[in-house]
């Protein structure tokens, strides 16, 4: 969902600024079959940065609230390269999640993800990282900003690799940036993910995440808090 509302709220933008950061409030579910709104606003336009607000309704109730900046390049005197991708094994030698109807959620019909780091949710694993690969089953025509916001977007919070059996859990606040000039991308690329968590307990988890080009660019960077339930 937020994949989608990133969409329009990048289509209101003037020019050809993309996206540089943006923070996302889960403030309550998104429930299926309920119809809901997408209500996105410029909050203020300057020079080079455009700042919007975009938000899903679902019964009169505001339930993910996001802030965007949009900015385009400015000179500077310094560069420094992203940090490069890990060592990673190849796609075929990876794990895959499968969809299961009614057991993995409905997303994962359409996103295919390779397991690389750490172990899959609710098997009782170890450790602070969890990633691996990750693409559309089905290629888009080209790849955007919103396909790689859809994709981060579907891995689980790693804390879940710890549990024997599932647990529920949830999003409650997610901030991530996308690095521009973003490296080109071919609509199929497999790209990779890593999240490793900072701390977890009490009912939270607090974790950061990178993603990278197959050639090991860095694509964008993520940071996240999810509620555990277990």
């Amino acid at each position: 969902m937020t994949g989608l509302l990133f969409d329009r709220m990048e289509g209101i933008v003037t020019g050809a600024r993309p996206v540089r950061s943006m923070h996302v409030s889960f403030v309550g579910p998104v429930e299926a079959e309920v119809p809901a709104t997408f209500d996105v606003q410029i909050l203020r336009e300057g020079r080079s940065v455009s700042q919007v607000e975009g938000r899903i309704i679902q019964n009169e109730e505001p339930r993910v609230v996001c802030i965007a900046a949009f900015a385009g390049d400015r000179e500077s005197a310094v560069r420094i390269d992203g940090v490069s991708a890990p060592e990673i094994k190849p796609v075929d030698q990876c794990q895959a999640l499968p969809y299961i109807e009614g057991v993995t959620p409905g997303f994962i019909g359409h996103i295919d993800m390779r397991w690389a780091y750490g172990s899959m949710p609710f098997t009782g694993g170890s450790g602070r990282e969890m990633g691996g690969w990750m693409r559309f089953r089905k290629t888009p025509e080209v790849m955007t900003d919103a396909h790689i916001v859809a994709l981060i977007d579907a891995w689980p919070a790693p804390v879940l690799q710890h549990f024997k059996s599932r647990v529920p859990a949830s999003s409650l606040s997610w901030a991530f940036d996308i690095i521009h000039p973003r490296p080109a991308l071919k609509a199929d690329d497999w790209l990779v993910y890593k999240a490793t968590i900072e701390q977890a307990g009490d009912g939270y988890c607090h974790f950061n995440a990178q993603v990278w080009s197959p050639r090991g660019e860095l694509l964008a960077i993520s940071r996240q808090t999810a509620t555990v339930f277990g």
